[in-house]
């Protein structure tokens, strides 16, 4: 699949300024970074550009995306919406115009208790996406939020503050989730997930899909509905990926989810493109028309995601990996394995590993992200360290003889990197590490092993792999290469492949993980069965059935 028809959509002020740029000075060059920042007519935060709309004048509702809130810290939440009257249209239905919506903020769903209120900007030169940061709340604890703009009001989100950095909490639950291809199924699983006890949920990537969505949205086979016919492309361009976001967020289980809890977002490939690399396109496109596409994906990302300022892109840049503390329990280090890797070994796919994909200089998360994480380690009092990410840590061969082959995009094909990061648990001291990654399509549980060889090595943490919530419709508990793959990685505890979510309870005694499966997502309505759990006891690493 090529490209070459989406160009010359791309914003002209952009594509000129890319002509003139070396890719090496592109992703380098903080002059050629600005000459692509998306920065032309773009507001400041707080300064208004656009004329602003009387809000009184929308005429239909415009909260048809939903809400949801994000990165919660013990004193402050962010709240996001986006106006969408017509979500199904570029323009949203709405004229390029600034609106000032209102926010509320109560400890109660009723708003009889509100705490803050305020007004906040919805940008055109943003697509009317709204992000507010409220401060100064009370830690751990429970808040309600809705949004309204002129006599229409949002749906009421739920959200949590996270305890205080030094307090001595007992428990925490958290799912994670990955790989939601709409055009496989239906987001079941969020309908069940919004419905759970949680704190705070991690996604791990592949929230969007480029591929194309056909008129009854593929595997769903929709005939109460015909999509309009700009689904049916791939992705490339700023509008393209902000019309399949619309798309995505039309879902009302995603929406339920979003409004039910708080969400902590990292991406992985398919939001931009199928197993790109730093700035290497997985087609061969000439590098500046990659980074138009990376910059435009970034950009509706952003727009579209709970995400604070810090994270707001520039051009095709985008610091997405963060630190989020739960008291001294637990440390969360979200990482971004896409925007900094080396290029994938041996073309990518499954090869035979060897001198290329094992070389020393390659590296999974680049150079400044790999040290802000191990120095977070060094530094870390927390009971659990958890490091939330896109791809299978844990090694994972294809057969159990020799001339197995191994995944070159996952952290197989960087194993020079995956130890450093190992070695960097060890020398820090980090007795309870837990890997959180999504993108197989798969539930797994994996102890890591200091040596792969050997089955009876020291364990230096866990892995937990969320399945997806669509992507690889109806799936099997067990896949067709369930009993080679078992039998090929002793440290594999279990895998299954159904569609849903996975929970996790910590406690300073043990974690305990839930997987949880539908029994199809090609047709709508599946319940949810917990299909298996495992506990790991706290200074003890390694995974038990529950």
């Amino acid at each position: 699949m090529t490209h070459r028809h989406a160009q010359g959509t791309h914003a002209p002020e952009l594509r000129a300024a890319a002509a003139h740029l070396g890719r090496r000075r592109f992703l380098t060059g903080t002059s050629a970074a600005a000459a692509l920042a998306f920065a032309v007519n773009l507001p400041s935060f707080g300064v208004a550009s656009a004329a602003e709309l009387d809000a009184g004048k929308i005429t239909e509702d415009p909260f048809t995306l939903g809400v949801a809130s994000g990165d919660p810290r013990p004193d402050s939440v962010l709240l996001w919406t986006r106006l969408a009257p017509r979500p199904y249209e570029a323009d949203t239905g709405l004229p390029a115009n600034r609106v000032s919506v209102r926010w509320e903020l109560a400890h109660d769903a009723d708003f009889t208790r509100i705490v803050r209120r305020g007004r906040a900007d919805a940008h055109p030169e943003l697509h009317h996406s709204v992000h507010v940061a409220v401060d100064g709340l009370d830690s751990d604890r429970v808040y309600y939020y809705r949004f309204r703009a002129g006599t229409w009001l949002s749906p009421v989100g739920r959200t949590r503050t996270a305890p205080a950095r030094d307090a001595r909490i007992t428990a925490l639950t958290f799912a994670a989730v990955s790989c939601q291809a709409y055009h496989d199924g239906y987001f079941t699983a969020y309908k069940h997930l919004a419905e759970e006890d949680l704190d705070v949920v991690f996604h791990l990537g592949d929230y969007l899909y480029e591929y194309a969505v056909t008129a009854v949205g593929g595997a769903r086979g929709y005939t109460d509905r015909r999509l309009p016919a700009h689904y049916n492309r791939e992705t490339v361009t700023l509008e393209d990926y902000r019309l399949r976001y619309a798309l995505y967020k039309s879902d009302p289980d995603l929406r339920a989810a979003h409004a039910a809890h708080p969400f902590v977002v990292t991406w992985d490939d398919h939001e931009t493109e199928n197993n790109y690399a730093g700035g290497t396109p997985e087609n061969d496109v000439p590098p500046e028309e990659f980074l138009l596409r990376r910059a435009s994906a970034y950009r509706a990302y952003w727009e579209n995601q709970p995400l604070r300022a810090p994270q707001r892109p520039t051009g095709p840049d985008m610091r997405l990996y963060r630190r989020l503390d739960f008291g001294r329990l637990a440390r969360f280090d979200i990482l971004d394995t896409r925007q900094y890797r080396s290029d994938q070994a041996y073309g990518d796919g499954w090869q035979v590993p060897g001198p290329e994909s094992e070389d020393a200089s390659r590296t999974m998360t680049g150079e400044a992200q790999e040290r802000w994480l191990l120095d977070g380690w060094k530094n870390s009092t927390a009971t659990w360290n958890v490091v939330p990410q896109q791809v299978t840590f844990a090694r994972r061969r294809n057969l159990p003889t020799e001339g197995f082959k191994l995944s070159m995009d996952a952290w197989d094909g960087y194993p020079a990197s995956r130890q450093r990061l190992l070695d960097g648990v060890e020398a820090a001291g980090i007795e309870n590490f837990m890997v959180l990654t999504g993108d197989v399509h798969t539930g797994n549980a994996y102890d890591l092993k200091k040596d792969w060889n050997d089955p009876e090595s020291r364990t230096l943490g866990t892995e937990i792999v969320a399945t997806s919530i669509a992507s690889g419709k109806d799936g099997a508990d067990k896949p067709a290469d369930w009993a080679t793959l078992m039998a090929a990685n002793a440290h594999m505890k279990f895998y299954n492949g159904r569609r849903g979510y996975v929970t996790v309870a910590l406690g300073g005694a043990q974690a305990r993980a839930d997987f949880r499966t539908v029994s199809a997502v090609t047709t709508p309505g599946a319940p949810v069965t917990t299909v298996a759990s495992f506990v790991t006891e706290a200074g003890r690493p390694g995974l038990e059935p529950a």
